[in-house]
């Protein structure tokens, strides 16, 4: 095959150039009816009563933070499996990150393990729904009543995900999705903060527009802010993406359940496994490598058959910038999928015949190696 399979490709149609078109013409550029309108849509889909639009889930992250007062001498549980981002948004507003361990085979934060990590200073669990596989919140919730905590969760990869018929936006107190590339919809850059609560909502509406207050009929400036606002060019990209976003979810169940099959034998390569309670809407499709230190190995040798792939995510504690973090327990499961864990294509466009080359080309390659 000489053509490149690709990791993913935004779902990006005439729909979003017309719309952005539209939006160029008007003359109104900055944040206003098209975002209002994406908003709206996300707030209906997940069934959450509150949504705004920011710049990305890291600023998403960072209002929520924000909006629960939290900063110097604070403490916040974060998985140690996790792009940087979720620690270090904890970091930029001046609180602690307590690093703890998932699942291994969820890739999502142990609750057994947040619970040993709670101190008299913890304040906040930011648990990842990662990869689109969502969380079972229940035991995190039981944790937030006993010790008086609050969840902010980071679902950057998990919007239209459930978990026993309740989506991703409704569980935490507050859910911060992305709208990256890489991710289910796109806007090209741009996040959303969603929330059942009023006050929270109020107070987020305030600090990502310079702190004026979201309810006046005037301009006042009622507390400290910033600039998150999502403009109208991304946010109508937004509104059309929202239109498709069945589309790709059920494309992306489709592609995952063809890889299951192609991998049903497989000794070598472990697929994604899911809680039957989820509905996993599979951002990535990760597949555990069973062989130690073949990984690397193989993403460049598929890299030389021009299939992209990519590393599940990062173990925080390996990083220099999170040395001195503060760790519970020794982040083995964690280290383990650092290192193991394998990203396989997941553009719409494959065909059934792209996903056979992938794998054939997947066990090839480690077969090979276990005999050398």
């Amino acid at each position: 095959m000489d053509k490149k399979i690709k990791l993913t490709d935004p779902f990006i149609g005439e729909e979003e150039v017309s719309s952005v078109s539209r939006v160029l013409r008007s003359g109104w550029l900055t944040e206003g009816q098209q975002t209002r309108e994406f908003e709206a849509r996300v707030k209906e889909f997940v069934g959450a009563k509150y949504a705004l639009a920011t710049t990305s889930c890291t600023t998403a992250l960072e209002l929520a933070l924000r909006t629960l007062g939290l900063g110097p001498g604070d403490e916040v549980i974060v998985p140690d499996f996790t792009h940087p981002a979720t620690g270090n948004i904890v970091r930029w507003i001046g609180a602690k990150p307590l690093l703890v361990d998932v699942d291994l085979f969820s890739h999502n934060i142990d609750p057994n393990e947040v619970k040993k990590a709670i101190t008299k200073n913890t304040r906040c669990i930011i648990p990842v729904s990662w990869g689109g596989n969502p969380l079972d919140i229940q035991p995190l919730n039981e944790l937030k009543e006993e010790y008086d905590l609050s969840i902010i969760e980071d679902a950057a990869c998990s919007l239209g995900a459930e978990y026993d018929g309740r989506k991703t936006g409704t569980m935490a107190d507050m859910t911060c999705f992305s709208f990256h590339p890489r991710k289910l919809i796109t806007t090209g850059e741009g996040g959303m903060v969603v929330t059942n609560d009023a006050a929270y909502a109020e107070r987020l509406a305030g600090l990502k527009k310079y702190g004026m207050d979201p309810n006046s009929s005037e301009v006042r400036f009622v507390g400290d802010g910033t600039n998150y606002k999502l403009c109208d060019i991304l946010g109508t990209i937004g509104v059309e993406q929202m239109k498709k976003i069945d589309s790709i979810i059920g494309r992306r169940i489709e592609l995952a359940e063809n890889y299951n099959s192609l991998l049903a034998r497989s000794e070598l390569v472990r697929p994604p496994k899911k809680d039957r309670m989820a509905k996993h809407v599979y951002q990535t499709y990760a597949v555990y490598i069973e062989k130690e230190g073949m990984r690397d190995r193989l993403i460049a040798h598929l890299k030389e058959k021009s299939i992209e792939t990519q590393i599940g995510t990062y173990a925080l504690h390996l990083q220099p910038s999170y040395a001195k973090a503060k760790k519970v327990g020794r982040l083995e499961r964690s280290e383990k999928l650092f290192k193991n864990l394998l990203a396989l294509p997941m553009s719409f466009w494959m065909t059934k015949e792209d996903q056979k080359h992938v794998i054939g080309e997947v066990e090839g390659y480690l077969s090979k190696k276990a005999v050398d």
